[in-house]
């Protein structure tokens, strides 16, 4: 087995040349210098629209939605994804706009995208989301929402010209289970933080002989 080459460079950004832009994305040929003190090229997708005044691109919405009587349920969204041909399964999410905090972002996002209003109860820092292609990031902002209230008992969305979203309610203590089914049933590709995040709650509600699996 031969030795790990010795890292004794700081590896940092040289240059960045833009290849081609979109509105909303543009490639970049990536110039940088390796830990080795090798020069090389890597290509980026990075998004146009991030705010100047932060480091995070969009927000995630993990929403809990309360009621009396009722199982907690996971509030998720239904879309057409061009990019992958189908639908997927993911948390409410969207863009930051500028002069918002994540947090004013999550809630606007929230009751757009399901007509839910809820509270804020906690913020992830800025995570990357997929750091071998782009430098897209997100905060995934926790929010309950109290089903109770006269505003959440018939919620109605707010949907932007072209927007097409169905809202899926899943109960918590059977997340990953609900998940496996809808699989089961109809072609749709899930959000890898919707899954991990129902693999997380599953080792909490179960034993590991216990956990869902999915059979293909």
């Amino acid at each position: 087995m031969s030795c790990p080459e010795k890292q004794n460079t700081e590896p940092h950004i040289v240059t960045e040349e833009v290849i081609a832009a979109g509105k909303w994305v543009k490639l970049e040929k990536t110039t940088y210098v390796d830990p080795s003190g090798n020069t090389r090229i890597w290509e980026t997708a990075k998004r146009t629209t991030r705010p100047t005044n932060i480091d995070t691109d969009g927000v995630e919405i993990i929403a809990l939605l309360k009621r009396t009587l009722h199982k907690d349920c996971v509030v998720l969204v239904k879309q057409y994804r061009p990019p992958m041909g189908c639908y997927t399964l993911e948390f409410p999410a969207g863009l930051i706009d500028d002069n918002e905090t994540p947090e004013t972002a999550a809630l606007r996002e929230l009751k757009e995208e399901t007509g839910y209003r809820g509270e804020v109860v906690g913020v992830t820092p800025v995570t990357c989301l997929d750091p071998g292609l782009s430098n897209c990031t997100t905060q995934i902002v926790m929010v309950n929402i109290n089903g109770d209230d006269i505003e959440n008992i018939n919620p109605a969305q707010q949907l932007g010209d072209g927007e097409f979203v169905d809202v899926i309610l899943l109960p918590l203590d059977e997340f990953q289970t609900k998940i496996n089914d809808l699989l089961k049933k109809e072609k749709i590709v899930v959000d890898s933080k919707v899954y991990i995040y129902a693999m997380g709650i599953s080792q909490a509600f179960f034993k590991p002989s216990e956990l869902p699996v999915l059979k293909q």
